[in-house]
């Protein structure tokens, strides 16, 4: 989330596209509701009519996986009437910057496509590039060679006519959100999994981001691109490194060919090469010295070669290759998409050990119903762990904020906290492993570990904040004592003086103080930031690239909000947020003081993700940073999910991702179509139950809310079908069937695109054979196609065939 939940009510208009914010993230609505009673309107963009939409001034009902074509008409008109903001454009993003001539795109790909291997060579993706190796820049937005004529070209082709072949909202009403979206500043975005669980996903939030830094929403009160992220700690999970392709903070995690640090630091710059020696600092403390490049050895690589999701982990289980699996807190007997093969996965491991609450149907898969548990030789371990109610520590929800939460009651049995578990079992392996002389168990025996028995969270939080290892003198003459907590970021140095576990959470723990169980509830800033309740990262900071709020000389801009200004007095960067620059000290009329988007290598919002690296002379060996491209492309491009009712519009001859590889096991990843398959499946949460379902299907009064699983369907299917509202019907995909009741509905309906009929139905996915209350897992309908880049499953979109079952024809 760039902005935060409070900070919703200075938004003029909300663009809700991929979450049903009012079932699944309800205390959005509470500051969603606020903005409304102050004039603000609601756009919702949904296959489905659902509580969000209730509320919403404008509601647009797209077919399943056609998101891209949709924003991308929103932003060709923005393009073509001029609407974007020039001003911020210009200033904020690489807009003028030249990028290559040889760039192009021709027949659904981008320049420097490999068949054979579904990847992208990027190098002609890039900037032309000056003596000084910094990008060159047009001298105005009409040059065909800069970044915003590229981005004209590319989105031409999506006008509102095509939007509607594609997605199903009617032209008409396509330019009608346009015009109301950038009409109305600030502007917000909210996004959940609907808009992720694509084979298209990073490129659908790539079209949020593009859309904010055209209007010159990003940075602002009001406006961001704001990831409703799902259920307490997720966001706290992913900064912690549970993302397979990060280490703690977002750092990318070395391959094979990184075999020394300054390898992988030729590859991702110096800047965030200082991070990461405070983070190995952090894992192995006194043993990591700059000498020994902070340990670097003792971190294993990943092959660049293979994938390490979860789905690769299971692809890998099914082959043999993977022995041991250890589920904490996560049930992907039910969560997952192709269930049957999931199963088919955990059946050929050795062990596998189920950290939870309850006996889940992970922790069960043998005894699925129809499942012979002779014939798995799977040795399965439950370790009883304790619920959030039961344990201390912090989590970090939407908005970055940290909280701390108590423990309310011990927890029952002989269950444990997931930290003294994960504690007990990593000192019982180092003690095993004592006196080995093998290089590969060096890493335990070198590790940082000596948290205190009866303060483990609080212990862990510190290290996570970081440590002064030795005397540190900083530029201001302030001096930071050897043994002391870190203040902040901008105290860790790169030399092994300082260590922190997550670079982004110091600070958390300034002035000695955790700053995460503050829970001062009054607002001094007037307009929601709330500075004195707990802390976010970074630096207590409430909007991310909030310097790209003010102008070139340092102003916040004509109409907005002020968050922070220069001031000249003080020379100093300051307001009602922490400044987001790299130096407080440096003003409008140094290159820092006009590095909106520090982040980025360019120091620019990148409308084109383009390969580049900053080098602090043209000389130096080493770059200072390095940008972000995804693999498969520097623009958003609309791709078919895998499995599609009708051909690609845009260029029948590529009709999904170009980058994706599917199946990855065919003898377990078939693919239907619409000839056996005729209707679109979308699938979602609902506020009754959460996730998997394993604590809420054992609430009684939820299950009494919400008691089975169903499929809703359009009433021009069911009538087609002969079904009425509590028949059973089977429903089936080219990888598994479930009978259900079926709820006929006008939330759901038959949608025209491109000439034809399709009929979308929807299925909730909380449910499995374990609980107070079963049901069929829709999970064995949908399909484990996943994004390329973040190995998101396309659960949003999927083909299935509906047939009434004659008993619930006997029972009428």
């Amino acid at each position: 989330m760039t902005n935060g939940w409070a900070d919703l009510q200075n938004a003029k208009v909300f663009l809700i596209e991929g979450s049903n914010a009012a079932e699944n993230h309800v205390m959005a609505m509470k500051w969603i509701r606020k903005a409304q009673e102050k004039g603000a309107k609601v756009i919702h963009v949904d296959p489905r009519f659902n509580r969000t939409s209730s509320i919403a001034d404008v509601f647009a009902r797209i077919r399943p996986g056609s998101d891209i074509a949709f924003l991308s008409a929103v932003i060709n008109h923005v393009l073509q009437n001029r609407l974007y903001d020039e001003a911020y454009v210009k200033l904020h993003t690489n807009a003028l910057l030249v990028s290559k001539d040889e760039f192009g795109f021709d027949e659904g790909v981008f320049s420097g496509y490999e068949h054979e291997k579904h990847k992208y060579d990027n190098a002609s993706w890039g900037y032309e590039l000056d003596a000084a190796r910094k990008p060159v820049k047009a001298k105005d937005l009409d040059d065909p060679r800069c970044v915003f004529s590229k981005l004209k070209k590319h989105f031409a082709r999506y006008t509102p006519e095509v939007a509607e072949q594609i997605s199903g909202v009617p032209a008409k009403q396509v330019v009608e959100i346009a015009e109301l979206y950038a009409n109305n500043r600030p502007g917000t975005i909210l996004y959940a999994l609907g808009m992720t669980q694509h084979t298209v996903g990073i490129q659908n939030i790539r079209c949020y981001g593009i859309l904010q830094m055209l209007l010159g929403n990003i940075g602002v009160a009001g406006g961001g691109v704001n990831a409703l992220r799902g259920e307490p700690n997720v966001q706290g999970a992913c900064d912690m490194s549970v993302l397979h392709g990060y280490m703690f903070g977002y750092l990318n995690y070395p391959e094979h060919v990184h075999t020394t640090f300054k390898d992988w630091t030729k590859s991702n710059g110096t800047f965030r090469a200082k991070m990461t020696a405070n983070g190995l600092k952090a894992w192995f403390g006194d043993n990591a010295t700059p000498e020994n490049e902070f340990g670097w050895a003792w971190l294993p690589k990943k092959s660049a070669k293979k994938d390490y999701s979860v789905y690769g982990i299971l692809d890998a289980a099914y082959a043999g290759q993977v022995k041991l699996l250890w589920a904490l807190g996560q049930n992907p007997m039910v969560t997952n998409p192709n269930l049957s093969y999931v199963h088919d996965a955990l059946s050929k491991l050795d062990m596998l050990v189920v950290q939870e609450l309850w006996e889940t149907e992970t922790a069960a898969f043998w005894q699925r119903p129809g499942t012979d548990p002779k014939a798995i030789q799977t040795e399965v371990l439950l370790l009883p762990a304790a619920y959030f109610m039961e344990k201390e520590g912090t989590i970090t929800g939407s908005g970055r904020m940290v909280q701390w939460r108590y423990e309310a009651v011990k927890p029952p049995g002989q269950a444990k906290t997931d930290i003294e578990i994960i504690d007990a079992v990593f000192r019982k392996v180092r003690d095993l492993y004592a006196g080995s002389a093998d290089p590969k168990d060096a890493p335990l025996a070198k590790a940082s570990w000596s948290y205190a028995a009866g303060n483990l969270a609080e212990d862990v939080l510190k290290e996570i904040n970081g440590r002064v290892h030795r005397d540190v003198t900083l530029p201001d003459g302030k001096v930071l004592k050897a043994g002391d907590l870190v203040g902040g970021i901008g105290q860790l140095q790169a030399d092994g003086s300082t260590s922190s576990g997550v670079w982004l959470y110091a600070g958390v723990f300034g002035g000695g103080k955790n700053l995460s169980k503050r829970r001062d509830s009054s607002d001094k800033s007037g307009i929601g930031f709330y500075k004195d309740f707990a802390w976010s990262w970074p630096g207590n900071m409430k909007i991310l690239y909030n310097r790209a709020s003010c102008d070139a000389n340092g102003k916040p801009w004509p109409g907005t909000i002020p968050i922070i200004a220069w001031d000249e007095t003080e020379k100093k960067w300051k307001g009602k947020d922490t400044p987001d620059v790299p130096d407080a000290t440096k003003g409008p009329d140094t290159p820092e003081g006009q590095r909106a988007f520090r982040m980025n290598a360019e120091g620019l919002g990148r409308l084109m993700a383009a390969p580049y690296k900053s080098f602090k002379e043209a000389k130096d060996e080493l770059p200072v940073d390095s940008s972000y491209v995804p693999k498969d492309g520097p623009f958003p491009e609309h791709y078919e999910p895998v499995e599609s009712p009708v051909a690609n519009v845009m260029h029948p001859k590529v009709q999904t991702n170009p980058c994706l590889k599917y199946p990855r096991v065919k003898a377990k990843q078939p693919i239907g179509t619409s000839k056996d398959f005729p209707y679109v499946l979308m699938t979602s949460s609902i506020a009754e139950h959460w996730c998997a379902g394993s604590t809420t299907r054992n609430v009684p009064w939820l299950n009494e809310l919400f008691p089975e699983p169903v499929i809703e369907l359009p009433e021009k299917l069911a009538a087609k079908l002969s079904v009425r509202s509590g028949d059973k019907v089977k429903v089936t995909s080219a990888r598994g069937n479930v009978t259900v009741k079926a709820v006929v509905t006008k939330r759901m309906q038959v949608m025209k695109i491109a000439g034809q009929e399709v009929p979308v139905v929807w299925m909730p996915y909380n449910w499995g054979f374990k609980g107070l209350s079963t049901g069929p897992s829709t999970n064995y309908l949908t399909i484990d196609a996943v994004d390329p880049g973040a190995g998101t499953q396309e659960t949003k979109a999927c083909l299935v065939d509906v047939a009434r079952v004659e008993e619930a024809v006997a029972s009428r």
